[in-house]
């Protein structure tokens, strides 16, 4: 009887001691450790560069989530400004995230190999790209904000009010090119907590100033949907004076000195030679989004209104799924810079194992609350249709694409982004874009036509890429 006792004591203090131990590491997750990714368990990895990349993504999906609440509030024809603007910022953020793809790997290798100089002169030379970058975008915006509202297809009401909000959001686009690409050196590094908290003071601004400035208060007059777009580029550009000066004053795996601000040529070409991969890869993916969005455009407003809704939904919700496949992409940049190509594989299938379980629960809501999901946004019945009838096609294939997030990633964080370029190339272009425009204008089925397009697409690409992951060419990439 004694030894029973003593036995329940012992499991009580062991599932005692774990679940502290659960708290002690998520604590940590959240302020940031010193811990070496390339030796410590790879759960306990995944789990505390996960953590603060699921919170930052989250972070940057509330901003997407905020504007849109508040702007669905002046009517379909805003939404569909919202969704027709980010048709051209989707351009803009193929380049700052294949540049950013660039760095995390560049960055992660070179912390995994120690050498901590290099990985500081590469911070400053992906902060330089991304300015330069950032400068044709801010030119367009300001001066022809009106004529590539037009191009796209808008109503009257965009072109004559919603012009206002492309302007602000393509004139100041700077922030978000530096947001990304900071943020982007601070995960290489294994700095995710900083990325995270960045990230919470941006989107805590914007969530201030978007319902002020769009509806005013007191003595801040209303400005409709141009206030959305000013909120979220002052909220932006906040955080990136913070990323700044969190890189100076040192994270805890990196840190720029003041000897290294300085342009390094053969350090920027590393970055753009990596980086045209991944900005390819990016242009592809987005610039078939604007090709279905013109489809869409075609159809209607509710029709673009819907879809702009369902998408940020889907990007909220597929947050914590981006930030595990973020968490792969730099321990695969790390652990083989370490030299342990094995480590960083099993990074992946175990990453890929949480990311699909997650994504099938995603999936099960939006299968059965598609349509409560739309009427957060819009009592527009038309909308909600819409929008609901796209979270319930693509729930089918969420745990699909839930394994091409991670091994895409992992490529990527390998430096091998050629190859994801590729895949998208192939699935995006020369399947998902004639197939939805087929089936929606050719044989008729409308909006429909493109979901079913994009979730045959999607679905597939998920398959192939996962095979080719399973190859292991990718281990053998230089960088």
């Amino acid at each position: 009887m004694e030894e029973i006792e003593n036995t329940t004591t012992t499991v009580a203090k062991a599932d005692s001691g774990q679940k502290q131990s659960i708290w002690h590491e998520l604590r940590n997750a959240i302020r940031g450790t010193e811990a070496d990714y390339t030796q410590i368990g790879i759960r306990k990895a995944i789990f505390l560069l996960a953590v603060p990349m699921i919170l930052e993504l989250v972070m940057e999906s509330t901003f997407a989530v905020v504007d849109i609440y508040f702007v669905s509030k002046l009517g379909a024809s805003a939404v569909a400004t919202v969704g027709l603007t980010e048709t051209y910022l989707y351009l803009l953020y193929s380049i700052g995230m294949g540049l950013a793809m660039a760095v995390t790997a560049i960055i992660a290798r070179r912390v995994g190999e120690k050498n901590t100089k290099d990985a500081g002169i590469s911070a400053v030379q992906s902060i330089l790209l991304a300015i330069l970058a950032s400068v044709p975008f801010s030119i367009a915006g300001i001066f022809y904000a009106k004529e590539l509202l037009g191009l796209m297809g808008a109503d009257q009401w965009s072109i004559e009010h919603g012009y206002l909000y492309t302007r602000w959001m393509l004139g100041g686009n700077m922030v978000i090119m530096l947001l990304f690409v900071i943020n982007a050196i601070f995960r290489g590094a294994g700095d995710a907590a900083i990325a995270m908290r960045i990230l919470w003071i941006a989107n805590g601004i914007n969530i201030i100033l978007c319902p002020l400035l769009i509806f005013g208060w007191g003595p801040i007059p209303a400005m409709g949907i141009e206030g959305a777009a000013i909120a979220t580029t002052i909220g932006r550009g906040t955080g990136v004076l913070t990323q700044l000066w969190y890189l100076f004053k040192g994270g805890k795996h990196i840190k720029v000195k003041r000897s290294q601000l300085q342009v390094d040529t053969a350090s920027m070409f590393n970055i753009v030679r990596t980086s045209l991969g991944g900005i390819g890869q990016m242009i592809v993916a987005m610039t078939s989004w604007i090709f279905l969005v013109r489809i869409l455009a075609e159809i209607g407003s509710q029709a673009v209104a819907g879809s702009t809704i369902a998408i940020r939904i889907m990007m909220f919700t597929m947050m914590p799924a981006w930030g595990m496949s973020n968490a792969a992409a730099t321990l695969v940049g790390q652990n083989l810079g370490a030299g342990n190509p094995d480590r960083a594989e099993s990074a992946v299938w175990k990453t890929g194992t949480y990311n699909m379980i997650f994504l099938l629960g995603v999936s099960l809501v939006y299968f059965f609350f598609n349509d409560t999901l739309m009427r957060i946004f819009t009592d527009d019945s038309r909308v909600i249709a819409v929008g609901a009838e796209w979270l319930r096609i693509l729930s089918f294939s969420y745990f699909v694409y839930g394994w091409w997030m991670v091994s895409t990633s992992a490529f990527n964080g390998a430096g091998d982004t050629r190859t994801p370029t590729m895949i998208n190339l192939v699935f995006f272009w020369l399947i998902q874009i004639p197939l939805s425009y087929y089936l929606a204008i050719i044989l008729d089925w409308q909006q429909s036509g493109v979901f079913w397009g994009v979730f045959v697409s999607e679905t597939s690409v998920g398959l192939f890429t996962l095979w080719l992951f399973n190859r292991g060419k990718w281990k053998t990439v230089k960088v």
